[in-house]
């Protein structure tokens, strides 16, 4: 499998994840540029990266088979990807870049286990979606504002559940 690294998943990723967690930011008093910035870069670099090829993976795994088995198993493949360590790292990210270094201890990773298990119906959805419905191209843009969607949720439970 080639991997790739696309200019329109740099710019998608970096707009769309900085967007979404500034409107997160935003709605929690917790706006600072560096915040800003930094998800900016995360999302221009490691989400542009790894999220298209992971996609691509799961694609390259159930080619040329269909069904509902088939849609299940892509579903479930991104769920394994999207876990609580990735919670945890983006929670780790958005802790270091708003300059909280005192959040980045092991409870990050208990906020990102409950705040991951109260999420599963609506990531399970967004996934399925996500990964059945979405055209290949297009995934990346759509797992993004999704994701900016839930930076929304992924902010306000580091409040509920941390």
């Amino acid at each position: 499998m080639k991997l790739e690294y696309k200019i329109e998943n740099i710019l998608r990723g970096g707009f769309v994840y900085a967007a979404g967690d500034c409107a997160a930011a935003l709605l929690l008093g917790e706006f600072s540029a560096g915040r800003l910035l930094g998800m900016a870069f995360i999302g221009a670099t490691v989400y542009a990266f790894e999220v298209p090829n992971y996609f691509n993976w799961i694609e390259s795994k159930v080619q040329g088979r269909k069904g509902l088995r088939t849609a299940l198993l892509k579903t479930g493949l991104a769920m394994l990807y999207f876990n609580p360590l990735w919670v945890a790292r983006h929670l780790f990210f958005i802790a270091l870049f708003s300059g909280n270094l005192e959040a980045l201890d092991r409870g990050i990773l208990l906020t990102a286990v409950y705040s991951f298990a109260a999420n599963i119906p609506v990531s399970l959805i967004g996934n399925y979606l996500i990964q059945n419905v979405v055209r290949l191209q297009w995934r990346f843009l759509a797992s993004a504002l999704f994701s900016a969607l839930m930076a929304l949720y992924y902010a306000l439970s580091a409040v509920w559940f941390g």
